[in-house]
């Protein structure tokens, strides 16, 4: 057969050529050991036969044995795991199966002390794959996503800023997977428990909006290298915010700069214990003012008395009636 006599590619093969059926959706899962590299080389092979086990055993307890067995285009990454199943199922992978992955994790890595301890992060991502029994099932962008997200930043940075006695789990959902299961309140977790941060990979083009979940939260969350600079720097600013008004009341202080002045109706004003400076005019009848250390200024007082337990520093201004430290007896006739 001659070269032009041989068939054309199948045009099915060529992108926008025509149009066709969307492939079947399917849930993924992706697992990643942290520090796979770190460990001598000796033992990779142990954590390449752990993962599965881990992952089987975690299923199994969970109540989703069916999801196990029935996975889709399955496959080991050497430091990890990945598999497709029925997206109808994803809640459950979101809760309990997260959670009881934690579980079993922590068991394993108690009863492996001096031996490898695994720690995962989990990624979950929706999309439509091709699997029709072939080889080359489940590839795709939604599978190359699921990927990414787990070599995102953030994903990687909750690892690492926990306790690792603590924290065994540290799982990223896509944008898509948290509105399908998680928003729309399919799954036994509150969105509340689900942190938003923009996933990006070192050295790659990818940046997408997803979501984190750990199911044993340790070490600070509010880290920038998981929630990004933009996340961070508004927490910040809400604390900064939230501080001020504390500030001012503790320095005596509520308008922002300057003395306080106080004014009252032919009553008393009981300060109680101040540090620093005091400023009070217009007022009507008795004060009393106790444990003041820094410097006093009153003025235009008009009342029966100053009465106080200590004053240390100095009073000035313009006062009207008698000034002192100390009275005995009845005031109003010291001044007759």
């Amino acid at each position: 057969m001659s070269q032009s006599d041989q068939p054309m590619p199948e045009a099915s093969a060529l992108p926008y050529s025509r149009s066709r059926q969307l492939p079947p959706y399917r849930g993924i899962v992706a697992v990643d050991a942290k520090d796979f590299t770190g460990y001598p080389a000796i033992e990779h092979g142990v954590i390449s036969e752990a993962v599965p086990k881990v992952l089987q055993w975690s299923f199994e307890r969970a109540g989703l044995a069916e999801v196990w067995h029935g996975r889709r285009f399955p496959a080991s990454t050497g430091d990890g795991y990945v598999f497709g199943f029925d997206p109808a199922w994803m809640p459950f992978l979101i809760h309990p199966w997260l959670h009881t992955l934690q579980e079993v994790l922590t068991e394993f890595n108690v009863h492996s002390v001096g031996t490898v301890r695994i720690r995962l992060r989990v990624s979950l991502h929706i999309g439509p794959l091709p699997d029709s029994g072939g080889e080359f099932d489940g590839n795709g962008t939604p599978r190359n996503d699921t990927h990414r997200l787990l070599d995102s930043r953030p994903v990687k940075a909750m690892l690492a800023a926990s306790n690792e006695s603590i924290t065994q789990v540290a799982a990223i959902l896509s944008d898509r997977c948290y509105d399908d299961a998680v928003a729309g309140g399919y799954t036994g977790r509150h969105p509340d428990h689900f942190i938003e941060v923009p996933a990006t990979v070192e050295g790659k083009r990818f940046d997408q909006r997803a979501w984190l979940y750990v199911p044993a939260p340790s070490g600070n969350l509010y880290d920038r290298r998981i929630l990004g600079d933009a996340v961070v720097g508004e927490h910040e600013r809400a604390q900064a915010a939230a501080a001020e008004p504390a500030a001012g009341q503790a320095d005596g202080d509520r308008t922002g700069g300057g003395p306080v002045s106080y004014q009252a109706d032919r009553g008393n004003i009981n300060l109680g214990t101040v540090r620093g400076s005091q400023h009070v005019t217009n007022v009507e009848g008795g004060q009393h003012v106790s444990n003041v250390e820094g410097d006093q200024r009153v003025t235009k007082v008009r009342g029966d008395s100053f009465g106080g337990d200590y004053v240390a520093g100095h009073k000035a201004g313009t006062v009207n009636g008698n000034q002192g430290d100390t009275f005995h007896g009845d005031k109003k006739e010291r001044r007759r």
